[in-house]
Parts: structure tokens; sequence; C-alpha cells
């Protein structure tokens, strides 16, 4: 039985002001897979994971999902509110309406079939409520279904940004450093929780810095140092003495980097959430 790729990359190339961020990037993942994007700051990981939803657009190359062009040479399909329908998009610094409750923002996820005026409203139907309300008992945090989304601590914050995509109904969940602004419990939580879902049959993209993460949650990774593949397969093949050969120095980062640190994510309002469709 053969598997069924969700997402196929192709010699993916992006620069930033004459900066290489994406040098001909190529993988596949398979539907239902759990991977993991390794590198130090800078190494293209974030720029990558931003391709695979068209949130930005390559120089050159090629992204599918689902056998179908997500973009194609520096261009984004026709269809790709409908591609990105698929696709569940978790941030670091969570991307909540701190004002909204955390039920209207996990509403929110349910964009690609609500209209923009509904939901700068929050127009929402008794159907999308149960099932926005149906997603946060998923994730742990029914009871604060009604507290505004500032009030939550990170953690919670971060399971909100969970039930927007199941809401969302995506085959595919991204996640850029998910756990690196949370304290080590609330990573723990987070990471069970995608792990969860993957076994459900979501593919699972997630860039990381913490290798011991990668180790104890991922079977496969790809290591990214300035823009290019460096490595790609089993995590258990990803050593020490292989992180150092790839890293140098830098594999400090990699190994003690804690989970304080913040990549400057900015929250965004209704509005942009809407134009990821």
């Amino acid at each position: 039985m053969t598997n069924t790729i969700a997402i196929e990359v192709k010699n993916l190339t992006k620069s930033f002001k004459g900066k290489v961020a994406l040098d001909e990037v190529s993988f596949a993942a398979n539907k239902g897979e759990m991977l993991a994007l390794v590198g130090a700051s800078g190494s293209g990981k974030s720029t990558l994971l931003r391709n695979l939803n068209g949130l930005q657009i390559a120089d050159a190359g090629i992204v599918k999902i689902f056998d179908t062009l997500l973009q194609n040479s520096g261009k984004n399909h026709s269809r790709i509110r409908r591609l990105r329908s698929q696709i569940g998009f978790i941030f670091q610094q969570f991307n909540l309406v701190g004002r909204l409750t955390v039920l209207e923002n996990v509403s929110i996820g349910n964009l690609a079939k609500v209209s923009l005026t509904r939901s700068l409203f929050r127009q929402f139907s008794k159907r999308e409520k149960a099932r926005a309300l149906a997603a946060l008992q998923r994730v742990g945090i029914l009871e604060q279904a009604y507290q505004r989304a500032s009030t939550l601590s990170g953690g919670q914050q971060q399971r909100v940004a969970i039930a927007k995509c199941l809401v969302q109904g995506a085959k595919i969940i991204l996640a850029d450093e998910p756990i690196a602004s949370l304290d080590p419990e609330s990573a723990r939580k987070v990471m069970e929780l995608l792990c969860e879902l993957n076994s459900e049959g979501i593919t699972v993209v997630t860039s990381l810095h913490q290798v011991q993460m990668v180790r104890q949650y991922f079977p496969r990774a790809i290591a990214l140092r300035d823009g290019r593949v460096m490595f790609d397969g089993a995590v258990a093949e990803l050593d020490d003495k292989r992180l150092t050969s790839i890293y140098g120095s830098a594999v400090d980062e990699l190994v003690l980097r804690g989970h304080g640190e913040v990549s400057g994510d900015e929250n965004l309002l209704v509005k942009a959430h809407a134009e990821n469709f």
C-alpha cells in the first residue's frame, strides 16, 4: 500500500534583500507523518513553514498540498483559499485576539466557511459555537471558553490555537516554535496534544530549537542550516556528533536554549486571520 503525500516541496528558494533564506529545499511528508524542522536562529525554519501555506511566496520552486499546487515559481495558486482551509498554522506568539473571548477566537478558525463580515461582528451560529466548544473540550480548556484570551496563560493560549485548527478541520498542522515561550510543563502538554492529533491522522510539521523535545516526540527530523537541508532522516540518527558536524559551535543553541525566548511574531486582528485564507 502506497503512502499519500501530504506535502511535497521541490527546489524551494527564497531570498530577502539578497540574503538567501531557503536554498533549493526539497522534501516530502506523508499523510499522518510527524516531522520536526531543526535549526539554529536564521536557519530558515520559519520561512519554510510560511511557504508551506503561502503566507510567504518563494522566488522559485514548488509546494504541493495533497498533490495540488499551492505555489509555483513565485506565484500562489488561484485556489489557495481552498488549500489553506486544510492547513492549520500555530504561531509561537499564539496569534489570538486578546480582547475577544476564547470561544470567539476558536470560532474564527472557521473563516474558510464563514464570511469576513460575520467574523468581524462575531455572528456565529449555534452549530458553529457548539463545534468550537467541542474543540475546547478536546484540548482541555472548556472552562475558559468565555474568558478573554488575554487572561490565559501561554500554555492555555497555545491550546486555543490548536482548538482553532480543529474547528478549521485542518488535515495538516504547521507549528512554528509552538513551545519556545512556554514553561516546561505547558510545553509538554502542548507537545502531547500535537502527538495525539497526529495519531489520528493529522500531518504535523513543527519547527523547534530544542533538540531534546525533537528526540522525545518525533520519529523524523529535517535539519536546516543557512536555508539548506543538511539532514533528513530518523531522529535516532541525529545524534550529538552529527549535530556538531552540521552546526559547529552553534549547536549549543539547540541543546541549551530555554523556553523563555520569543521570535517577535505579533498578534493579528480578525481581518489578518481572514487574509490567511
